[in-house]
């Protein structure tokens, strides 16, 4: 059975929480693996899952990794619970574009496009943030079903769609602005206001709407 590396703890009691990796901070909340599976390897699993995980479905995709019982499972899960609520985006209020990439600008890290959907209420404050769609290096297929379904489910007045580009250029392709068109037509069938579509990197950001693209609705 794997443990966690003294070293990975010792530095951070140096350095603060905020030294460890992703992958290293799963180490320090399961503290072991199993017979079968090293620390290492189920926490670097665990991180993967995660970021194709919505909050609906976290306990069940936490058990459902090999090495992950019912406690390593709940632990991890009540530590993401507990950091949602004391560092929430729930409320946040949106004014410009620039204000949602901070919310979402972790999704930069990946080698693949992640097409996420931000739900607002009437007072255009944050309701919850999702993963839509996950896709290639290159691209992210989305349909509106996946878009609006739990924007509907909310009640949301609005929403900001938002994918990340890893190549790190944030210029909208073709598909992009086809797919915006698509979404457009989609919301105001449904009366969810489309808001903009934000595109981003680790640096920089690209609105549709400052760009003059997509006219708020």
């Amino acid at each position: 059975m794997g443990i966690v590396k003294p070293n990975i703890r010792e530095l951070t009691l140096k350095h603060g929480i905020s030294y460890p990796s992703d992958a290293e901070l799963l180490m320090l909340i399961l503290g072991s693996g199993t017979k079968d599976v090293s620390v290492d390897r189920l926490s670097k699993t665990v991180v993967r899952k995660l970021s194709e995980t919505n909050c609906e479905n976290l306990i069940q995709t936490l058990l459902s990794i090999k090495g992950m019982g019912e406690s390593k499972a709940l632990a991890v899960a009540a530590a993401i619970e507990f950091g949602r609520r004391k560092n929430c985006h729930n409320t946040a209020r949106i004014i410009n574009p620039r204000d949602v990439v901070p919310f979402v600008r972790s999704y930069s890290m990946y080698q693949k496009e992640y097409f996420l959907t931000v739900t607002l209420n009437g007072g255009h404050e944050v309701i919850q943030i999702r993963v839509a769609s996950v896709g290639t290096v290159s691209k992210a297929i989305v349909h509106p079903r996946e878009i609006f379904s739990e924007a509907i489910k909310e009640n949301a007045a609005a929403i900001i769609v938002c994918h990340n580009h890893p190549s790190g250029n944030c210029t909208p392709s073709d598909e992009d602005i086809k797919t915006t068109s698509v979404l457009m037509e989609a919301a105001d069938i449904l009366g969810i206001a489309l808001l903009d579509h934000v595109i981003f990197d680790k640096t920089s950001y690209f609105s549709f709407v400052e760009n003059g693209l997509l006219f708020n609705q």
